[in-house]
């Protein structure tokens, strides 16, 4: 198993590392193989600089293998480098057919940051109040999953693979789970590629990284 989790927003600033002693104890394991900031929370981007001074500091005791963000958009990821020792190993963004998010990407890779994508399949999209561009239900994607014998979700991940980003689809279906591993013997050409590019629609599904900070999103998570 590879552990990833995250550090909520109520544990930045001073209480970073009791938040992840927390982590730890619910999970019972003695380390984190990647351990991330939730969101940039610009609100207070000090006691995100200080959260993430903790995580580097947990990553040079050995107590978690990697280090990375999630939800920083350009600006956030800037302004953390300035002030980092250690440069993340991963933004996890928001990143699927409908909301390509190809200028963040290439901010990370400019970086040396790999984008992992959260919600890849749109699943961001299903949950709100407009679902008319939700990727699974796209008749172009519809087309090239039949071409290749796939499943729509399939091709979709196929095409997160070969834009070079790590994607994390959510299932509790062990049958969907080895259907989303299966993704390595078929390749998408240039042409489909494209067609999927094109649904971009540059509207999020999720919340904008901008807005979201404790005042906005109030949950508190016990040490």
């Amino acid at each position: 198993m590879f552990i990833t989790t995250k550090l909520w927003m109520s544990h930045y600033g001073d209480a970073a590392r009791r938040g992840f002693q927390g982590s730890l104890r619910r999970l019972g394991v003695d380390y984190i193989d990647l351990y991330l900031l939730h969101w940039p929370s610009p609100a207070d981007f000090a006691a995100t600089l200080t959260a993430y001074r903790t995580a580097e500091a947990l990553l040079s005791e050995g107590l978690v293998r990697a280090i990375g963000v999630a939800n920083f958009e350009a600006s956030h990821l800037e302004r953390l480098l300035a002030e980092a020792e250690v440069m993340p190993a991963v933004n996890q963004i928001e990143l699927h057919p409908g909301f390509t998010n190809t200028a963040l990407a290439a901010v990370n890779a400019a970086h040396g940051v790999l984008t992992q994508s959260w919600s890849p399949l749109g699943g961001s999209v299903r949950r709100s109040d407009d679902q008319s561009t939700d990727p699974l239900a796209s008749e172009a994607i519809a087309a090239i999953a039949v071409a290749h014998d796939r499943s729509p979700g399939q091709v979709i991940l196929r095409w997160q693979h070969q834009k070079g980003y790590c994607a994390i689809p959510k299932s509790v279906r062990p049958s969907r789970i080895a259907e989303n591993i299966q993704i390595f013997d078929f390749s998408l050409s240039p042409e489909e590629m494209a067609r999927i590019d094109a649904l971009d629609t540059g509207r999020r599904g999720g919340p904008d990284p901008e807005w979201v900070s404790m005042a906005t999103i109030p949950k508190v998570i016990e040490g």
